[in-house]
């Protein structure tokens, strides 16, 4: 069962470090997915399997929520001009956001399973 609490702060340490290293060369977006995925994945605990599927939500959280925003409005305003074809279009904007947001948090995920392991030891 996912622990949302892990991925909350998981992502909020994402958002955090990602605002500083905008500020601070050095601390790049990389350094803040590796550091979110490894607290959510020591808080939910449980070994590598289920810290990298927390550390793989947490880097990913902020991008599936964009692409279902941009999937109902894209499907929406797509219905108005598109007819049925619409939602069609709409759905398939959120799956190629989705597939993004994923693969963008790959390393979110490898530091979730470091942190689930520590976290079992």
């Amino acid at each position: 069962m996912t622990n949302w609490y892990a991925v909350g702060v998981g992502f909020v340490v994402e958002l955090l470090v990602g605002a500083i290293g905008v500020v601070l060369p050095g601390l790049g977006q990389l350094t803040a997915g590796l550091l979110g995925g490894f607290v959510a994945g020591y808080l939910a605990g449980g070994g590598f399997g289920r810290g990298a599927w927390h550390g793989l939500l947490a880097g990913a959280l902020g991008g599936i929520v964009l692409a279902v925003v941009f999937g109902l409005a894209v499907g929406a305003l797509g219905t108005v001009g598109l007819g049925p074809l619409g939602p069609l279009l709409g759905g398939s904007v959120f799956l190629v956001g989705a597939v993004l947001a994923l693969a963008m948090g790959l390393e979110s995920a490898l530091a979730g399973a470091v942190g689930g392991w520590i976290a079992n030891e």
